[in-house]
């Protein structure tokens, strides 16, 4: 069995069809709506579908980076009717996203660098960045990886006791203390109990205020400051947890966090339901940050790897 058929069974392809369904949909009717009646790709339909792909929250940077690719296509290829244009925009979206997200895929099981692997996670509140804390803890400790998980988040009302139901359900260890705790002491005891332990992965939750920039660089600064003093280089990865739902706003928070912190891989929430599945492609290649996980439902297995390949193929079938 091939490494990607291990990760993306038929029963995870088939939820992520599903959740990327409204996606599909929406985009594939524009699209249709701007081929309606045209027999070949030329300027004016290039014009309707970069409208297409704007609208379809794949954000204008990336959009002018796929219509300059089909525009040197057509001149390449002389001709190419509009029968050829779903596979043309699959082949060019492909392209796009794996030059940042080359070599990522990792399936739970593999090893980790440097264990304890220690894992900061942001994002503003309810993007689903503790729910997706809970899911990966899970998916890490099937994988045969020992966890545990840091409150560091200590501003909002009821985000340690949400984090202490999903490490009871997954079954990890959780070191916490009282509301409005100094984050930076959480995320120190956190790693002193990894080394401890001889824990394989540490993940931290983080306070997810988008309030002034400078106030939270700073917060972020000083968590990790302190926990590159228990474990050296920790963090070892900032994933930044986007609400896919939001299109355009998910762009904003991007903005604010890599400018707050270096940012090193995206999870991306909520496709499902949604018809801004485009986020994905514009984010990814805008802030030239990998995306490492999707979320396309509510369950425990529909936070998924993500591979570009099998996105746009999915996206795209």
């Amino acid at each position: 069995m091939s490494f990607l058929k291990s990760i993306f069974s038929p029963e995870k392809k088939e939820r992520l069809d599903q959740g990327l369904s409204a996606s599909k949909k929406s985009f594939f009717s524009k699209l249709g709506t701007a081929v309606a009646g045209k027999s070949k790709i030329d300027a004016d339909l290039l014009d309707e579908l970069e409208e297409v792909l704007i609208r379809s929250d794949v954000g204008v940077a990336t959009t002018l980076k796929i219509i300059d690719a089909l525009e040197a296509r057509v001149a390449k290829d002389k001709y190419l009717g509009t029968k050829e244009l779903a596979e043309i925009l699959r082949e060019e979206i492909t392209t796009l996203l794996q030059q940042h997200n080359k070599n990522v895929v990792k399936d739970f099981d593999a090893p980790l660098d440097h264990p304890p692997h220690v894992m900061m996670v942001v994002g503003v509140n309810g993007v689903g960045k503790t729910t997706t804390i809970g899911k990966l803890a899970h998916h890490y400790k099937r994988g045969g990886k020992k966890v545990l998980l840091g409150a560091a988040d200590t501003f909002r009302a009821g985000a340690i006791d949400q984090l202490q139901i999903w490490a009871d359900r997954v079954g990890v260890d959780l070191v916490k203390q009282q509301m409005g705790s100094d984050p930076a002491s959480v995320a120190f005891d956190s790693l002193q109990s990894a080394v401890a332990q001889k824990s394989d992965l540490v993940i931290i939750d983080t306070a997810g205020r988008l309030h002034n920039k400078i106030n939270l660089m700073n917060e972020l600064a000083k968590v990790k400051k302190v926990m590159d003093k228990v474990v050296p280089d920790a963090p070892h990865e900032v994933l930044l947890v986007l609400d896919g739902s939001t299109g355009q706003n998910a762009f904003e928070q991007a903005k604010q966090f890599t400018a707050a912190t270096e940012v090193t891989s995206l999870a991306i929430t909520k496709l499902d339901g949604t018809a801004k599945g485009g986020v994905v492609m514009g984010i990814s290649d805008q802030f030239q940050i990998p995306v490492r996980f999707i979320g396309v439902g509510e369950g425990v297995e529909d936070l998924q790897l993500f591979h570009a390949g099998t996105f746009v193929g999915s996206f795209f079938s």
